[in-house]
């Protein structure tokens, strides 16, 4: 746990400017097996911290690969001397934030720092069990990725906290070729928040999720390629979260917003059909805790939901504080960090179509001719909410009913167009949180969605 240094060091902040400080520690643990040999087996800390202050509409910004008073008092120093130097110079005349009343969020977690032998002897044990169990594989890759951030957190409102937020999965990659030679492969990622020894005690629980990539992985091997044109499509839960991320999500994050995405002229129009809504979730979704919880953003501001969606209309953005300055809005918590030599950037938290009231089954039953997409490998878009997603496991529909599998294909097309075609959505949302969002900083995010009934661009062979 980070020892804390900065409590004290709030009596040094500035009058007239709104002040950050923040210290931070990131740790990464990996482990990769190849064919059962240990291809890679790492740790990894960074840590430190840093100051920013805002005046007028300028920051100043300092960070130091240290966590002690020292350090603390050093950044300090030089970032308030950096706004000041600015704000002469540039004099935006913008004056401060509106102040968030002060409040202290603490962890509500401690984490264990397993040993690298464990992690090897975990993954050795799921990987003799692929080996016994599966004979038609070419090759086989098991990973072990354990990550955490933590942050201790101090601003000039008083608002403070004590923020830990741990990953841990084990991912495996199964491939196979298909009759005339072809390769094909699958890859899933087993775990979620928390630390490896919270999500993981025994080997042989992740070992029906492993059967089942097996199974489909078989199914893809006899599999045959899509027919190219625009189609009816079921988007499984994976493929609208990742729709949900990289067309919707990022085009409406303020600042992408401010440099010309299509979500700036689209506020308050419709974007998709009356079945559409999309939520960015900060730490409970729906009832439950959310796939990775934010509770407080680097600013210092309270987490709270961002409505994006509603019933079509396009409804909000995802601000920092600067940014609901500028567009009168709320800010509701989506400045965040990755590192501490990182300044906070507009960050999406958990992402989400929100579920309808159709049963998959009802959906798939609907459509004459078209495909269910479940898996993705890939997926782009731009600030013009135009994207391509891979897919690496589908299925035909044909009179209703699930066909045969298809091989690697790729979808297109444009968010707000295509999610006005959107006219039934399933009731049970899907989430995933392995990956991280790339947006000048890497970010834990987490994103899903329901089953989706649409039509897109489909790629053939």
């Amino acid at each position: 746990m980070l020892d804390n240094y900065l409590e004290g060091k709030t009596s040094l902040f500035a009058d007239g400017v709104h002040t950050e400080l923040r210290a931070q520690e990131n740790r990464s643990r990996w482990v990769t097996l190849v064919q059962g040999n240990l291809a890679s087996n790492g740790r990894e800390e960074t840590g430190g911290v840093n100051a920013r202050v805002y005046r007028n509409g300028v920051y100043g910004f300092s960070s130091m690969a240290e966590n002690s008073g020292s350090a603390a008092e050093a950044v300090l120093k030089a970032a308030t001397e950096n706004a000041l130097f600015m704000d002469k110079h540039v004099r935006k005349g913008k004056g401060m934030f509106p102040s968030i009343p002060s409040r202290f969020i603490p962890t509500a977690q401690t984490l264990a720092d397993t040993e690298q032998k464990k992690y090897i002897e975990f993954a050795r044990e799921v990987d003799s069990y692929i080996v016994k169990t599966y004979p038609k594989l070419s090759s086989r890759r098991v990973m072990v990725d354990v990550d955490s951030m933590e942050k201790l957190i101090y601003t000039s409102d008083g608002c403070s906290g004590h923020i830990l937020t741990p990953r841990s999965y084990v991912k495996v990659l199964l491939n196979a070729e298909t009759p005339d030679g072809a390769p094909v492969d699958l890859f899933d990622a087993i775990g979620g928040k928390g630390g490896f020894e919270t999500n993981f005690t025994d080997p042989a629980q992740l070992y029906p999720r492993i059967d089942e990539l097996y199974r489909q992985l078989m199914e893809k091997r006899e599999g045959v390629h899509a027919q190219a044109g625009y189609k009816t499509v079921v988007l499984g839960g994976f493929l609208s979260g990742m729709l949900a991320h990289e067309a919707v999500g990022h085009t409406v994050e303020a600042d992408l917003v401010l440099g010309g995405s299509v979500a700036g002229p689209a506020l308050n129009k419709r974007v998709g059909s009356d079945l559409v809504n999309l939520v960015d979730f900060a730490h409970t979704a729906l009832g439950e805790e959310a796939p990775l919880p934010i509770y407080l953003d680097d600013e210092g501001t309270p987490a709270e939901d961002v409505e994006l969606i509603k019933n079509g209309i396009l409804t909000g953005y995802m601000n920092s504080r600067e940014s609901a300055e500028h567009f009168g809005m709320k800010p509701l918590g989506n400045a965040r960090a990755y590192s501490f030599s990182d300044e906070p950037l507009i960050r999406m938290r958990n992402t989400a179509v929100l579920p309808g009231k159709d049963k998959l089954e009802d959906i798939i039953a609907s459509v004459d001719d078209g495909y269910y997409l479940v898996k993705t490998n890939n997926g782009q878009a731009d600030t013009t909410g135009e994207f391509m997603f891979g897919v690496c496991m589908g299925y035909e529909i044909r009179k209703g009913k699930l066909g045969r599998a298809i091989l690697d294909t790729t979808i297109t097309g444009v968010a707000f167009d295509m999610l006005k075609t959107v006219d039934m959505v399933s009731d049970k949302v899907v989430w995933t949180s392995a990956g991280m969002c790339g947006k000048k900083q890497p970010m834990p995010v987490g994103m899903g969605g329901p089953a989706l009934r649409c039509k897109m661009m489909i790629g053939g062979r």
